[in-house]
């Protein structure tokens, strides 16, 4: 059988990166970007700093939501339109860069909705398109696809076309990261790193940058919840984040397919859902595959990492940057999990799962959860 890999994003990585964004605009020919960000971001220091780089406004899409739906994609699409933009600036968590990415499909065949897009269609050719993260967690900055609520359901686009042109990793751009937020997105991060890494898929390239990411995130999200001003913490976190967003061109697993549901339901943040499951998720695979997580605990530094041990880390880990609890604590009701576990097993991310898991798995999952 024959193999593809494929890791073709320029990155910019580092403090200050934030200031080749001029240079990089002028490469690619965009002289009127459409800034693609959420509501959240305008009245940082971060946004600040984005802004004095132009001598002119840009034009600005700031409405996205924390779960974007296609109602965002849409009028994220018309901002677009109607001011002749040439190209996009995706500013902010994964939401921001998901809808920034996904709507120069649209502005490419701009009479097919999502519902309607056919991915096998020459897809070449689409807007340049500058990703900036202002959270460490969901990759998206690298990432081949667009995860969007379309009638009710966390759906993924994926296409080689939806990749950046550009990435800038600029950490100064996260150190005014609540400590929420830079908890949640640590644990995504994470929670790719982990499942990419344990897939079963083939893609040695991609375990290899899964266990380095495991390892920056374990020294580095404890050290930047309790110093938030730490460069070189928040810095790790972005490559980590980032190498996750790579790894799991993969595949994912279980993780995933519970996490989706709980955001597209229950208005959960995908990462804070990836935490809150991910511990039973590995109990019911190492039961079943023994010795799955021994590399994932040599990454993480433990000298006996055996499964339980290994998992015991994680549960730490979690419980150390406030993630902790269950769902029940979190707002998911018992009354809940029977639609849950039906969008999770349509879900298409624990078909990569190392085991195989039915719809009662699922729910039995969410009930340990809870």
């Amino acid at each position: 059988m024959l193999s593809n890999f494929s890791f073709p994003t320029k990155i910019i990585y580092g403090p200050g990166a934030l200031q080749e964004l001029p240079a990089k605009l002028a490469a690619l020919g965009v002289r009127r970007p459409l800034v693609v960000t959420d509501p959240g971001l305008v009245a940082t220091d971060a946004f600040r700093k984005l802004s004095s780089l132009s001598s002119e406004p840009w034009s600005v899409f700031s409405k996205v939501q924390p779960n974007p739906t296609n109602d965002d994609v849409e009028a994220a699409f018309s901002e677009f339109s109607r001011n002749k933009c040439d190209g996009v600036i995706a500013f902010g968590g994964g939401s921001s860069l998901d809808v920034g990415k996904i709507i120069r499909l649209r502005v490419k065949r701009p009479t097919h909705t999502l519902a309607q897009f056919d991915f096998e269609a020459d897809w070449n050719g689409l807007n340049p398109l500058i990703t900036i993260p202002t959270t460490a967690g969901t990759g998206s900055e690298v990432g081949r696809s667009s995860v969007i609520i379309l009638n009710g359901r966390k759906t993924g686009f994926f296409h080689p076309s939806l990749l950046a042109s550009v990435a800038i990793l600029d950490p100064e751009l996260t150190t005014g990261l609540p400590p929420l937020l830079t908890a949640a997105t640590g644990a995504d991060a994470l929670a790719h790193c982990i499942e990419s890494f344990t897939s079963p898929a083939f893609n040695p390239l991609c375990d290899a940058i899964a266990l380095e990411g495991i390892h920056l995130i374990s020294a580095a999200l404890p050290l930047a919840m309790k110093s938030p001003g730490n460069l070189e913490a928040r810095g790790s976190m972005l490559l980590a984040a980032m190498m996750g967003g790579i790894a799991f061109q993969k595949d994912l697993g279980a993780v995933h397919s519970l996490s989706h549901p709980l955001s597209a339901l229950c208005g959960l943040h995908h990462g804070l859902a990836n935490a809150l499951t991910m511990p039973v998720v590995m109990e019911f695979n190492a039961a079943r595959k023994p010795g799955l997580y021994r590399r994932v605990g040599i990454a993480f530094g433990l000298e006996k990492p055996e499964d339980a041990a290994v998992i015991a880390c994680v549960r730490s880990l979690l419980s150390q940057i406030g993630l902790g609890e269950g769902l029940k604590a979190r707002g998911v009701k018992e009354s809940q999990l029977d639609a849950l576990a039906d969008q999770a097993v349509a879900d298409a991310c624990h078909r990569t799962n190392p085991v195989t898991v039915s719809r009662a798995d699922l729910r039995r999952l969410y009930e340990l959860a809870m």
